[in-house]
């Protein structure tokens, strides 16, 4: 079986086989594991886009150190400061411009903010500041205030979500991005590659990369092979089986946390009891060192453990197929239609091994008696079940899904993901609402008492979720490129960090 997946793999890069580069060549091809299909900044938070556009097109104000210890770095913004408990000022570089040659200044920011919140698009970088209101006010061409209500402590941090673009970027999205990175967008062919050129013009440090190419291959296999081979240069993802090769794999322990939402407000999974059952029938230790990285980590909440308030004390639920049926019975019992058909959504291309982890866990929740059944989405297609508003007539339905968060602070995951209001919620429930208002706004040991407080009660009186790993990528990199994997590479990969040995 072995020999057939290998012939299988090699004969897909023969398809699409590409013209090896030279030595000295300063181009590189980045194989991806899912197509792009769009390319506006405001939704460069979507792990496909922002790999791409991120800090190579567009840029943001400014920038979180993933690579030492400098923490919230400038970019856009050269520095800033408390005016007061509710507003920040910042100081913008001046001299950058934009690559259609337009001038960069406090209008673009203010522009650049109003339309990530306009109705007449959606994008994803505005459910970061949902809850909070904020107001941009022009005070110079290179200044600007950000007033916000309720207080944000860490808006600089926010900013580094935020990407700039030209003062007269229409509203609605757009299929070519201007952005005052190191490089400009020079081909787009839907489905089939991508291709970034430096320019000459910009701010900043000349990178090393003349041009980028990207292309996307499903295979992860082929993905590996084509690296082998010398047709691309870096595979950001692949499986953990085709990561063989430790002169060009890498592990990196990205910031992904994979879990299923539950969609509380539908029968069944509207009783607690359901729910229990959902985190008992799924025998956790089975999926690690087989479907999944022996390096993946159990989840007890959708952030990594070294976001702040981390809450050691809640525990995984066990392995527990029994009591999971006593539940299940006694729910049925009271009336609950146990037995209706839950749907288990999931995305193509996700991450390695995603379609068979969701069949495994479809079999886990039959044993105990749930019907359940699997449906797989391309990305965009995907997104109508993940985001509000949700299918009308879907049914019940869990959701699987990764969620990013590996700046440090939940109030990038809290208030979309579990706020009545949020845009990827799956709960209503008044006193996460509260809890969640008041650590957003709160300071220091209180803030981190509030964040602890909300991770027990989601996971222990709620029962919100299935949280099930915090993930582990592999990406496999040419020998003649010096690059390094991070924490971050699963959403953003910045090609100025890229060099030639």
């Amino acid at each position: 079986m072995k020999g057939k997946l290998l012939l299988a793999g090699a004969m897909c890069v023969a398809m699409y086989a590409m013209p090896a580069y030279a030595k000295d060549s300063k181009d590189v091809t980045i194989v991806l594991s899912e197509n792009v299909d769009m390319l506006d900044p405001c939704m460069s938070t979507r792990s496909n886009i922002g790999r791409v556009i991120l800090e190579n097109i567009s840029e943001t104000l400014t920038e979180l150190d993933v690579r030492g210890d400098k923490g919230v770095m400038p970019r856009l913004a050269k520095s800033w400061e408390e005016v007061n408990d509710t507003t920040w000022r910042f100081h913008l570089r001046e001299g950058v411009k934009f690559s259609d040659g337009s001038a960069f200044d406090a209008q673009d920011v203010k522009h650049s903010f109003e339309r990530t919140f306009s109705d007449k698009n959606s994008c994803e970088v505005s459910r970061y500041f949902g809850g909070i209101k904020v107001t941009p006010k022009i005070i110079d061409e290179h200044t600007i205030d950000f007033t916000t209500d309720p207080a944000q402590p860490i808006l600089p941090l926010m900013m580094s979500l935020l990407t700039i673009v030209p003062s007269d970027t229409p509203m609605e999205f757009t299929r070519n991005p201007v952005g005052t990175g190191p490089y400009k967008l020079t081909e787009w062919k839907p489905g089939q590659q991508i291709v970034l050129t430096r320019r000459d013009d910009y701010w900043g440090k000349k990178p090393a990369v003349e041009q980028a190419t990207y292309v996307s291959r499903e295979d992860s296999t082929v993905r590996a092979a084509m690296v082998a081979k010398g047709e691309a240069d870096i595979a950001p993802l692949i499986a953990m089986q085709d990561a063989t090769d430790p002169k060009m794999d890498i592990a990196y322990p990205n910031s992904e946390t994979f879990y299923l939402r539950i969609d509380n407000a539908m029968a069944p999974l509207n009783d607690k009891r359901v729910r229990e059952a959902l985190n008992l029938a799924v025998d956790r230790d089975a999926f690690i060192g087989t479907l999944l990285p022996k390096g993946v980590q159990k989840a007890t909440a959708i952030v990594p453990p070294t976001t702040l308030g981390w809450n050691p004390d809640i525990k995984v639920p066990a392995y527990d197929p029994d009591k999971a049926k006593k539940l299940l019975a006694e729910a049925k019992a009271d009336g609950v239609p146990v037995d209706t058909q839950i749907t288990l959504v999931g995305r193509t291309d996700n991450f390695p091994n995603v379609t068979e982890v969701l069949e495994a866990l479809r079999a886990m929740y039959e044993d105990v008696g749930l019907n359940v059944k699997l449906k797989m989405y391309e990305v965009a297609e995907f997104e109508n079940n993940y985001s509000k508003p949700y299918p009308e007539n879907r049914g019940p339905q869990l959701v699987a899904a990764q969620h990013d968060n590996g700046r440090g602070d939940p109030v990038f995951s809290m208030y979309f993901k579990y706020d009545s209001k949020g845009r990827q919620s799956g709960i209503s429930d008044p006193h996460v609402d509260d809890l969640i208002a008041r650590a957003t706004a709160a300071t220091g040991d209180e803030r981190k008492k509030l964040w602890s407080e909300l991770f027990a009660y989601l996971h222990d009186d709620v029962v919100a979720d299935v949280l099930l790993f915090h993930m582990v990528g592999f990406a496999r990199v040419n020998p003649r490129i010096d690059f390094t994997p991070t924490i971050a590479t699963n959403s953003q990969l910045q090609l100025s960090e890229i060099g030639f040995k």
